[in-house]
């Protein structure tokens, strides 16, 4: 059975563009031109991956993916976005989009971000999970993170983390203190064939910090200007001198 992709796009011609090569390649099509059919079939049916529209009518991308992902649609989600609009993919980004296409763009660029994105779902869908009683932990600080469970755990209390932030955190989680470069994050977690650039790792950086901070100071990703990032533990005191 081939993929069915869902296209979220009021641009007649852009999505007829997106559609005609995507089926050349074998993928199931669906075109809906508005923000709101889009989210109800995005919620009610079953797709390998969505393309979505920011600039839409009535409800816009932005609102969509955000009620998609409350939603708990976990199906891959690749925004259209116009050329210089570095805010709205940072936007999109944290709201849970996979990957980014800038208009206008070409058909191998179309194709390899489709396929790349579906590698890395299919592979993330396919990692095995542990039962509880065996369950692996990371302690750091405040901090608990559940490996084979995707799960973290900050002051006691479970934290809602996006799969791509999740493994960004336990990179570096299993490395504390050590410098990780940008490349290497990109690499381990979004696959060497990523052709995004690095400021996805650094929108992934910036909500995952926002995230550890609050409430706690034990655990803190720093930034090194020019290089990377590194997570370092904070030891609690107990009083003075101590």
């Amino acid at each position: 059975m081939s993929d069915k992709v869902l296209i979220i796009e009021d641009e007649p011609t852009l999505a007829r563009l997106v559609t005609y090569n995507l089926s050349q390649e074998g993928y199931e099509t669906e075109v809906v031109g508005n923000g709101a059919e889009g989210l109800h079939r995005a919620i009610h049916d079953t797709y390998a991956i969505i393309f979505l529209d920011l600039m839409l009518p009535g409800m816009n991308g932005f609102e969509v993916l955000q009620k998609l992902r409350q939603n708990h649609v976990k199906t891959p989600v690749i925004i259209l976005t116009a050329r210089n609009a570095e805010e709205e993919v940072v936007q999109g980004l944290k709201l849970g989009a996979d990957d980014y296409i800038t208009k206008p763009f070409g058909v191998a660029e179309l194709l390899a971000r489709t396929s790349a994105v579906l590698r890395r779902s299919r592979n993330e869908e396919n990692k095995p999970t542990a039962g509880s009683a065996g369950d692996k932990v990371i302690a750091l600080g405040d901090l608990q993170i559940f490996p084979d469970k995707y799960e973290v755990f900050l002051n006691g209390q479970w934290i809602t983390l996006r799969p791509k932030e999740f493994e960004v955190l336990l990179y570096l989680a299993e490395r504390p203190g050590i410098v990780i470069t940008r490349d290497d994050l990109m690499n381990v977690v979004w696959g060497f064939d990523y052709i995004g650039g690095q400021r996805t790792v650094d929108v992934h950086v910036s909500s995952l910090r926002k995230k550890l901070e609050l409430n706690q100071q034990t655990v803190q990703i720093e930034s090194i200007r020019g290089v990377g990032y590194k997570l370092i533990v904070n030891r609690k005191t107990n009083g003075p001198g101590r």
